[in-house]
């Protein structure tokens, strides 16, 4: 494009006439049915009426000023145009002057010319008739607008998928980085897509990362930073990242691991990965944790959360953006082992490392660990013995805190035992109510295990070797014991007139609305009495057929998800997916409702606290009955004396069953 601005009036009158010469012996021998045309006649057919542009103008005020049309279209000589010519005035036309371009231009990324249709042409980035020098703002390859030419096919997401180009929108992530707002800024200096992605002296050789020659290359990818970055370049060559990269390791970190691809952001955001506050955990740690590369390069394991445990650590995570990092410390771009005589963290060099935040630090305190293993233990050896001392105090003062309370708790369930009490449950309700309890809250374990098997609940049942494979097991058993207990609850229901009267007390009726209203009312304080109960409250009730909700759906998603190879022959995956995500959050549901609402009333609530004991004995005390269900007292005191008359005249039988000595 610079030499064409060079050109003399000479030199276009010289093309002009070798184009007529060439035209003239191209139109020799053509059948009588071409005729050859001059300038004037292209814009009698290609005028501004029929295609809504006036090429005269674009052309009058573009590079091109003063060409005519037949020096760039030089297969449009003839009236009417050959037709079945190959030639592309914006590839075979352009090489005519620009022979050297032509001949770096071999391919696009993955693509090569000549292979695909989609390759971008000379016209696509360059513009046609309205061709402006680089220089000028307005062209379509100056730097403030080269990101939206490339942004044309590259945030084409059907083109992109198509040629597998699989980089997400990476011109709206360059305008939105340090590079792109510095462009729009108006620093042409700053760095576009061609300052990285073509080859240094041209920006037609624009290979994939895959070549070698690209300058994207891992092994280039310095180089190419280096051409605005020296200093940095030099300082990282010369760091261990930069060795390991020079001799071909593909595992060493480049520019862009660090800093990032398309959206570079100043290490001032705090968004940057290479920021004060992310450098540690984004950037360091993803190498310095992986078990892998610390083997391959024998490196100590537990980087990362032995910083995070240092006072600089703990600092920089409460967002003190002074504190020291590892780039601090260690340096930013001439990383060098601590074995390095140069390195900033060399035993002789600490003093004057530490010093740069501590001025005045004695060598002594310089030299002391900061973070790492050390004598089998963390931080200096007074710190690790210091740490040892604390956690045995909490396991014996905790320890001790936590017998006396289970102590004093079990103290307190006896007093409570040892009341006069009121029958609630008979022994096999009692047993039913055991069997679902124990059955839910394995369930509950194993379940959630699944789902976040990395939890610390979740490795103390079945972080043990083999642990994993066993919960499945123990979730399918506790599902058995689960419908079994349902079941047995069933028959009970059915086929027993207590079972056919706890569901009749237990259905819902106007008077429990009225009940739910009061009680509110109590609570906010708008009245000084509370809702006197029956045999069963409204909170009881609630969470009775929450259960019987709850189980139902459970057990049918549950059946569905266990056999799901039988069930996905009949049903569609759609089908399954939906039972998975009913089985987990109906889950969550069933949890929350048991630790919030049902613990509540049966054990936290300070009128029951340490508890209703009927749980486990089938009774309550008298006075806690009395103050819960006051409606039902004496009709449940009656029924107590009939099972202990029952049972009296039981044993009188059985006494007279006895013979006499």
């Amino acid at each position: 494009m610079s030499d064409i601005l060079k050109y003399s009036k000479i030199q276009k009158i010289f093309i002009s006439i070798l184009t007529v010469l060439l035209f003239s012996v191209s139109s020799y021998g053509q059948d009588d049915e071409y005729e050859y045309i001059d300038e004037d006649m292209c814009i009698e057919c290609h005028d501004e009426s029929e295609h809504g542009v006036d090429f005269e103008i674009q052309i009058g005020n573009s590079i091109h000023e003063g060409f005519g049309c037949l020096e760039c279209h030089t297969d449009k000589n003839t009236i009417p145009h050959i037709e079945d010519s190959d030639f592309e005035p914006g590839c075979e036309g352009c090489a005519q002057c620009h022979e050297s371009e032509d001949e770096e231009y071999e391919g696009h990324g993955r693509l090569t010319t000549g292979e695909c249709e989609e390759i971008p042409k000379c016209s696509d980035c360059h513009g046609g008739h309205d061709i402006l020098p680089s220089t000028d703002r307005d062209s379509r390859v100056s730097p403030v607008n080269l990101s939206h030419t490339c942004g044309v096919c590259h945030e084409n997401t059907e083109l992109t998928k198509k040629h597998k180009i699989l980089i997400d929108r990476p011109v709206e992530r360059y305008q939105k980085s340090v590079h792109g707002m510095a462009v729009e800024g108006g620093i042409s200096a700053a760095a576009t897509c061609t300052d990285c992605h073509s080859t240094a002296g041209t920006s037609h050789k624009i290979f994939s990362a895959g070549f070698p020659e690209s300058t994207i290359n891992h092994f280039n990818v310095p180089k190419t930073c280096g051409e605005c970055h020296e200093e940095i370049e030099r300082d990282y060559w010369e760091g261990i990242h930069g060795q390991l990269t020079a001799r071909g390791e593909t595992d060493s970190p480049v520019c862009t691991q660090c800093h990032g691809e398309h959206s570079i952001l100043s290490p001032s955001d705090p968004r940057s990965p290479v920021s004060k506050s992310r450098m540690a955990e984004a950037v360091c740690a993803p190498c310095h944790d992986s078990a892998a590369l610390n083997e391959k390069y024998g490196l100590e394991t537990g980087r990362l959360i032995s910083f995070i445990d240092s006072y600089h650590g703990l600092k920089s995570k409460s967002g003190d953006t002074h504190v020291a990092n590892c780039g601090s410390c260690h340096g930013v771009h001439r990383i060098l082992p601590s074995s390095d005589s140069t390195s900033t963290v060399h035993h002789d060099n600490l003093q004057g490392t530490c010093g740069e935040c501590h001025p005045g630090i004695s060598e002594k305190l310089a030299t002391a660990p900061i973070h790492g293993i050390t004598d089998g233990g963390l931080r200096t050896p007074i710190a690790n013995i210091v740490e040892k001392i604390y956690i045995l105090a909490i396991i014996v003062i905790i320890g001790l805190m936590i017998i006396h309370w289970i102590i004093d708790l079990i103290r307190q369930i006896v007093n409570s035992i040892r009341k006069p009490q009121v029958r609630r449950m008979r022994t096999h309700e009692v047993w039913q109510h055991t069997f679902l309890m124990l059955s839910f809250i394995i369930l509950a374990i194993s379940g959630f295990a699944l789902r976040f098997h990395n939890s610390w609940i979740s490795s103390l049942f079945f972080g043990w070797e083999g642990g994993f494979a066993i919960r499945g097991v123990v979730h399918r058993v506790a599902a058995v014991v689960f419908i079994a207990s349902v079941v047995w609850h069933m028959i009970f229901l059915i086929f027993f007139p207590r079972g056919r009267a706890f569901v009749k007390d237990m259905i819902p009726q106007l008077l429990d609305f009225k009940q739910f209203y009061q009680r509110i009312m109590y609570n906010l304080g708008r009245t000084d009495s509370s809702p006197q109960f029956r045999r069963f409250s409204y909170i009881e009730k609630a969470e009775y057929w929450a259960l019987v909700w709850g189980t139902v759906v459970m057990i049918i998603t549950g059946v569905f998800l266990w056999f799901d190879n039988y069930f996905s022959i009949f049903l569609p995956k759609g089908f399954l997916d939906v039972s998975l995500v009913v089985h987990y959050w109906e889950a969550w549901l069933a949890t929350l409702a048991i630790l919030i609402w049902h613990l509540y009333s049966t054990i936290f609530n300070p009128h029951v606290y340490p508890m209703n004991t009927s749980w486990l004995t089938g009774k309550m005390p008298e006075d806690m009955y009395k103050r819960e269900h006051p409606e039902h007292l004496e009709e449940a005191k009656k029924e107590e004396k009939d099972i202990l008359k029952k049972e009296m005249d039981s044993l009188s039988i059985s006494m007279k069953d006895i013979p006499d000595k």
